[in-house]
């Protein structure tokens, strides 16, 4: 028998300044069973940050072909495609041939070791990268509730999070900008 993914439940009052954009999300995200907590706030981080109305969870490491979240058009076309973590090379190539805008964002503690290594290989590719701070994801995710209710406010590209039980800051740093 499979092991089912854990639903998480957030209420979200999202204060984007540097897009002006603001929202209340009301989200519910599977943590699947080979998934760790960091991983799915970086996930959860990666939405609030490209908040919009048709911006919606795939089934994530369920779906191979699929990314982590996407924004489709209403005739089916990928708008926008965003992948988490270290994605290959060739994985991202070929995200780039079916969708509008690609956006990666590394997180883990290793990422720019990562991004050293791979970097090269994106010039001129028309995606954009980003790196999650690594501390900022484990303070996030050292919060987790089955059930939360959080505050996000992103300005000058760092998300300040608080909740109930505490608060932290996440900062994006861009590494690449497509094109």
């Amino acid at each position: 028998m499979a092991i089912k993914p854990t639903i998480y439940k957030f209420k979200i009052d999202l204060s984007d300044v540097d897009r002006n954009y603001y929202d209340t999300l009301n989200l519910t995200v599977a943590l699947h069973p080979s998934e760790n907590p960091e991983r799915m706030m970086a996930r959860l981080m990666a939405f609030c940050m490209n908040a919009r109305e048709d911006l919606t969870f795939t089934k994530g490491l369920c779906a191979v072909e699929e990314p982590d979240i996407w924004a489709r058009t209403p005739d089916g076309r990928i708008d926008l495609w965003i992948d988490m973590g270290e994605p290959s090379f060739d994985r991202i190539k070929k995200a780039a041939r079916q969708a509008s805008r690609v956006t990666v964002y590394a997180f883990h503690f290793n990422a720019h070791g990562w991004w050293q290594r791979e970097s090269s290989k994106y010039e001129g590719l028309d995606v954009s990268v980003y790196q999650l701070q690594w501390a900022g994801i484990q303070a996030l995710a050292g919060m987790i509730r089955r059930t939360m209710d959080l505050s996000v406010t992103i300005s000058g590209g760092t998300a300040y999070v608080s909740c109930p039980d505490g608060e932290c800051e996440v900062t994006c740093t861009p590494l690449h900008s497509g094109g």
